[in-house]
């Protein structure tokens, strides 16, 4: 971990996906043996919303919450270029969260 979290911090969560076609924003993108699949990583842009006991409450720009130990190596603070360029990309700073019971379903009025 390169820092500590703080709530309201943006962070980037590296995670690994695997699909018939990845999508724009893919890297590192490596064939399955017979070519049918791909594997592939996408950066996510969240937000710390808590920190608690070693453990983040992260929100997403759609307002899923994920609970994630803030030592979790794919996980880090995203970088001046990137909140910069990519604001658009996490969520409002300054909004309540929507949901921080990380077992509990999404509700939208």
């Amino acid at each position: 971990m390169l820092g500590s979290f703080s709530p309201n911090d943006w962070v980037v969560y590296t995670r690994e996906k695997h699909s018939l076609s990845p999508g724009p924003r893919a890297k590192n993108i490596s064939p399955s043996p017979h070519g049918e699949m791909y594997s592939y990583e996408v950066d996510k842009y969240w937000i710390v919303r808590q920190v608690k006991d070693g453990e983040l409450v992260l929100e997403t720009r759609r307002g899923k919450v994920h609970t994630l130990p803030s030592n979790d190596m794919r996980l880090r603070k995203a970088s001046f270029w990137e909140r910069t360029f990519f604001s658009h990309l996490f969520p409002p700073k300054n909004s309540a969260p929507q949901n921080l019971n990380p077992g509990a379903p999404n509700i939208s009025h």
